[in-house]
């Protein structure tokens, strides 16, 4: 084992943060004050935070280079609105608008004579809404067509089967003689903010309608939701935060008032509040857009602090009590801070490879949080550092924990019990000359290391873990994509009450697609024409396009040529006809783009159906592309101002293989480097493998669907797969013992203990998310949890195993060619 050791780094590096160590111990308050200076000019940054906020829903959660944006500029390009003559299906974007649900009450029929009061009486309510002192109503802000409001066709529809018993048809009906298709028709305006806001208003306060249920939407509503997760969400991260802080203070409490690490642990969290102050109040000064994924970043570095902190202090207690401070902090230097540069080295570059990202918002997180990281270590190193040596002092002078006074390290005769619990202290191991270890520490030592490497036990490990990858991959196969308006909104929001009724009762027909030609093309030539229509057929025949419900300007074009006998294949008679054919259907005059003889691009529509979930959206969407490029007749384009939020669905995948392929070659390099052995390498970078694929295929299991959101909470959380697996790796690597399994219980015994009070002090603190009415934040304990346990499960069992496992093999190998060596001689 020791010929194929790789410490070319490792021994410089060691001797490096030894000397710095023995720096520390001997100057501290330097390295104590310059951290909090730098700390307190850095985070003045944070006046800007009002400023530096960019949550836009589409500029930071939807690719930035999506295929959709593309052709949304396509559009606009070359179908420019004509406001007046309002459609949305041609509306290239979202514009403002408010939707309402009704639903009657009791399970009545809609139609009923109270039901439809009811209805009429809250739309009266709407178009009377006013702003701006009175002076702007809905019929100075609604889209207009032919110079008018464009009315709400299903409320005139029941306003006259109020006064006539009229039938209605669905999903087509037909009203005034003209063909209406009736699904999701919005309430559709370009109105003001102010006006959104009273129709908020008014829909929340609507509770005296007997009749009916009432849930709406507007344009702003899904930016609203996630605005209100900065608002109502802020106070749970703050309990959440607390949590963890709290547990890992309670964790480092000793029942020796000398050695009592309370304090320890408390700065060793100021140090990663000073790391958050210091990344994101530089980034903040410089002008980096501070987007709400940023706040997920400080749970990352809480847990970066608090495993740097028990490892230090693990480190420490393991040093002789009566050496000087300075040669304690030189050994504690020495054995803990190549761990944790591993970590820092890995996570820093994993961050900033991220900021290649495709989504803005995880363009920002990933800036914040590399930044913050390096300077985590940097503080780690200097501020928490230095603070172990005062504290290293006073331990030295036997002084009180609290009152910093000197006291017995042994209990006067003539005093009692209880004196020596609250006034005595600064025992040690008389037989190490180290401080007496925890009583975890003992049981990793004295029961569960010899247990874990008992033949019989590792052959159940390997069984096991053989199991979680079995049910991990089959996760991984069953893993869904999709991003639903209810992974933004609160449980109780009524914006949640209205998606889940749209799902319910409008599922069948989704939206209006359009499909642009978008190159020149000879409509005229009836060869070239047929092949055209023949692709748009194609569109038709897809299960998820209703075949009857059908908008092209060509086929009706040539209606109109055929009722009035025209001939239409030739150029000029086809051109010199359209202007008479678009006074009688102004509308089609929005969908073609000519100039001259030319017809630079034209758009049909299509009708989705059956869009009830997430996936459906993704099938349609990537159905629609392939049929598109399966065209020979003309370059196709399709788009519908949706799609540019389901353009994530094409990226997320990739960009989260990509991360974590990112993740796991980084670390084998920096291992490799780093930790004195390539088989220890290869294994920790297969460890983060293992936890990917079972954080993955339990996210599945448990209905956690793949996102941009998911995707950026994962690739928080992954992180810290590395510290679990890079810590233990290098603790069995640096042991003295000779024997493999020797090794693995020496690892266990100086980090298990750290491990649990890193990994339950932060699963303990999100748990508190779990309970929130929000998805997202649900989701980030799902995720949280799932890294956090199975990385723990990794670091603790698995690991330990396979590694003596390898490491017996590669001893018996090296002990048998040294035999032979020696039999030659």
């Amino acid at each position: 084992m020791d010929s194929r050791r790789t410490d070319c780094l490792t021994k410089p590096l060691s001797r490096l943060f030894e000397n710095l160590g023995s720096k520390v111990g001997s100057y501290p308050l330097y390295f104590f004050i310059v951290p909090v200076l730098l700390s307190a000019a850095l985070s003045g940054g944070f006046i800007f935070l009002q400023e530096r906020q960019d949550n836009g829903l589409e500029r930071q959660f939807t690719p930035s280079k999506g295929s959709s944006k593309a052709t949304r500029a396509f559009v606009k390009e070359n179908f420019p609105y004509n406001y007046s003559m309002f459609s949305e299906d041609r509306q290239y974007d979202k514009g403002s608008f408010a939707s309402l649900i009704a639903v009657a009450r009791n399970s009545r029929n809609l139609l009923d004579t109270l039901v439809l009061e009811d209805i009429i009486s809250l739309n009266n309510k709407i178009l009377d809404i006013t702003v701006d002192n009175g002076r702007l109503g809905f019929n100075e802000l609604c889209a207009r067509a032919n110079g008018e409001c464009v009315s709400n066709i299903i409320l005139e529809i029941l306003s006259c089967s109020l006064t006539n018993q009229t039938s209605i048809t669905y999903p087509v009906h037909i009203h005034k003689a003209t063909p209406l298709f009736l699904d999701d028709q919005e309430s559709t305006a370009e109105a003001s903010k102010l006006w959104l806001r009273e129709f908020k208003k008014l829909l929340s306060d609507n509770t005296d309608s007997k009749h009916i249920y009432v849930s709406y939407y507007t344009s702003k509503s899904k930016q609203d939701e996630i605005d209100s997760h900065a608002t109502d969400g802020f106070p749970l991260f703050l309990i959440a935060y607390a949590c963890a802080v709290t547990v890992s203070v309670i964790s480092c409490l000793r029942l020796d008032n000398v050695r009592n690490k309370m304090w320890v642990a408390v700065f060793g969290i100021l140090s990663a509040v000073l790391a958050v102050l210091s990344g994101f109040g530089l980034l903040l000064y410089i002008g980096v857009p501070f987007v709400i994924t940023v706040a997920n970043a400080v749970f990352l570095l809480l847990g970066i602090g608090l495993n740097n902190m028990f490892i230090m202090v693990s480190d420490w207690q393991h040093t002789h009590v009566n050496d000087p401070v300075s040669k304690r902090m030189a050994h504690t230097y020495k054995e803990a801070i190549m761990p944790i540069t591993i970590t820092a080295v890995t996570d820093v570059l994993k961050f900033f490879i991220g900021v290649k990202s495709y989504f803005p918002s995880v363009q920002a997180f990933c800036l914040y949080t590399s930044t913050s990281i390096i300077f985590c270590y940097i503080y780690t190193i200097t501020f928490f550092g230095a603070f172990l040596a005062l504290n290293g002092r006073r331990e030295g002078s036997n002084r009180h924990w609290l009152t910093c006074k000197r006291i017995p390290s042994d209990r006067p005769k003539n005093r009692s019990e209880l004196y020596s619990i609250c006034c005595v202290g600064g025992d040690f191991d008389k037989s190490t000359g180290a401080e007496k270890m925890h009583t975890v520490s003992y049981f990793f030592k004295d029961y569960y290391g010899p247990f874990l490497i008992k033949p019989w036990v590792k052959g159940m490990v390997i069984f096991f873990f053989a199991a979680y990858l079995a049910v991990s991959i089959y996760g991984c196969l069953h893993v869904q994509q999709g991003f639903e308006l209810h992974d933004l909104a609160a449980d109780d929001s009524l914006v949640n009450t209205y998606n889940r009724k749209d799902r319910h009762y409008f599922y069948d027909y989704g939206p209006s697609v359009m499909v642009i030609i978008s190159e020149p093309f000879p409509y005229w030539d009836e060869t070239k024409r047929h092949e055209l229509q023949a692709c748009i057929e194609d569109f038709k025949g897809l299960h998820i396009v209703d075949r009857d419900i059908f908008s092209s300007w060509l086929d009706s074009y040539l209606l109109y040529g055929h009722a009035n006998n025209l001939t239409l294949n030739d150029k000029d008679a086809f051109l010199k006809h359209l202007p008479q054919f678009f006074e009688l259907f102004p509308f089609y005059q929005q969908d073609v783009n000519i100039t001259g003889d030319v017809i630079h691009a034209s758009r049909v529509f299509i009708q989705m159906v059956d869009i009830d979930s997430g996936s459906r959206e993704l099938y349609a969407l990537k159905a629609l592309r392939s049929t598109s490029a399966d065209c020979r007749a003309a370059s196709l384009l399709v788009y519908n101002q949706k799609f540019i939020f389901f353009d994530q669905y094409d990226v997320v995948v990739s960009s989260t293989i990509k991360n974590v392929g990112v993740i796991t070659a980084v670390m084998f390099i920096v291992s490799l480097l780093l930790i004195p052995n390539p088989v220890c390498s290869f294994l920790v970078t297969c460890s983060i493998g293992s936890v990917t694929v079972g954080v993955t295929g339990f996210m599945a299991l448990w209905d956690i669907s793949l996102d941009s959101i998911s995707m950026i909470i994962f690739t928080v959380c992954i992180g810290f797969t590395v510290d679990f697996s890079a810590h233990v790796s290098y603790a069995f690597v640096s042991s003295k013992k000779t024997d493999p399994n020797a090794k693995a219980v020496d690892a266990l015994t100086h980090l298990g203990f750290p491990i649990l009070q890193g990994g339950l002090s932060t699963i303990l603190g999100v748990s508190v998310l779990s309970v929130s009415k929000f998805n997202t934040f649900r989701t980030f304990f799902k995720i949280f949890f799932l890294v956090m346990f199975i990385g723990m499960v990794h670091g603790l069992v698995f690991i330990p195993v396979i590694l003596s496992i390898f490491t017996c093999r590669s001893e018996k190998e090296a002990s048998k060619d040294n035999t032979v060596k020696v039999t030659k001689l």
